[in-house]
């Protein structure tokens, strides 16, 4: 029986994956998340093929030790929030790239055994389209701390597998939605809002536009990393999208509109946050081509399903309440909380 590794297992995607690997596959996994405020231990059954480890990825021997016992590492474990990464940039480059750094390193030392080593990166590295559609050739011009740190790491691993010859694998999705993701990011913070009659909150004026990927789509696509011929991937870039794009302002539409007791909420419009990407458009024909994967959600079976996870389990995320919002100087030199 193999073993994956998995970093930042506690988070959103990542306990999604997790999840999805205990249920439906037979590898046996470890979970390596330092259980930041926006992690939470998987809440899984127990199949007796999960081993939970609390810890950071910046910690070499801890890591050296998870990746000598592994054949597959999927490399999650990152700080991820623009806005946090305004208000506070120092750890998101201490994890997102030191962290990588140690993870790939440890990689090197055991490609005996590694049979694959993927690392999720994002779209933000790519900053504003700069086409109609964004594929992996698209300049790389990240716009905010977080996504400058993303790009250093999602560069770090290609050199690794240029000079090291690690069988390195990078995939770029665009914004994940669905059940169990932090109230800090849009939708989520949407939802609960209106489930809580209170006011959208929505930075700008609501025009710039992302390409919303369903949070077990981006599964589907991470299982077909991990089984695809390693000589079609080994040293490539896939983008994960759906190739279609919604505003901010109509999102917050949909929520409010999917809501009944939201009808009459207004919403509330912030200042522009500093390094704002004004558009997201995912052209994900690699993907499709060479791993056969394309989503199969659309936006609005995930947004339903997203917002009855969130209707149905109040006790989940009552606690963050507080946490929807954070202070930043915006790009006007306002003081607001975002």
């Amino acid at each position: 029986m193999k073993t994956i590794l998995l970093t930042g297992g506690g988070g959103f995607i990542g306990s999604s994956l997790a999840n999805r690997i205990l249920q439906s596959r037979s590898e046996r996994l470890i979970v390596l998340d330092a259980l930041t405020y926006a992690g939470k231990e998987p809440a899984v059954s127990d199949t007796g093929r999960l081993e939970f480890w609390h810890g950071d990825v910046r910690n070499g021997e801890l890591v050296e030790s998870l990746v000598a016992r592994s054949d597959v590492v999927v490399h999650m474990a990152a700080e991820t929030h623009v806005t946090r990464s305004i208000f506070d940039d120092k750890l998101f480059f201490e994890t997102d790239v030191l962290g990588t750094q140690v993870v790939a390193n440890a990689v090197v030392r055991h490609q005996d055994r590694i049979e694959r080593f993927i690392h999720v990166s994002t779209s933000e590295v790519y900053g504003n389209a700069l086409s109609d559609a964004m594929d992996e050739d698209h300049p790389l011009n990240p716009m905010s701390p977080y996504a400058s740190a993303k790009c250093g790491a999602d560069r770090l691993v290609f050199s690794y597998w240029s000079t090291y010859g690690i069988p390195a694998v990078i995939v770029r999705p665009f914004n994940n939605f669905g059940p169990r993701q932090h109230l800090e990011k849009a939708v989520p913070r949407f939802i609960t809002s209106c489930l809580l009659g209170e006011p959208i909150t929505i930075h700008g004026d609501g025009s710039a536009a992302r390409d919303w990927l369903f949070v077990e789509d981006h599964c589907d696509a991470l299982e077909a990393v991990m089984d695809a011929d390693l000589s079609q991937v080994a040293g490539e870039v896939f983008n994960l999208g759906t190739g279609q794009h919604r505003t901010i302002g109509e999102v917050a539409g949909l929520v409010r509109a999917a809501i009944p007791a939201a009808a009459d909420l207004q919403a509330e419009y912030l200042s522009d946050r500093p390094g704002q990407v004004s558009r997201h458009t995912c052209d994900a024909t690699k993907a499709r081509r060479i791993l056969g994967w394309t989503p199969r959600t659309s936006f609005e079976d995930g947004l339903d399903r997203t917002i009855a996870w969130y209707r149905d389990n109040s006790d989940w995320w009552d606690s963050m309440r507080w946490m929807r919002h954070i202070p930043i100087v915006t790009s006007d030199g306002k003081r607001e909380m975002h």
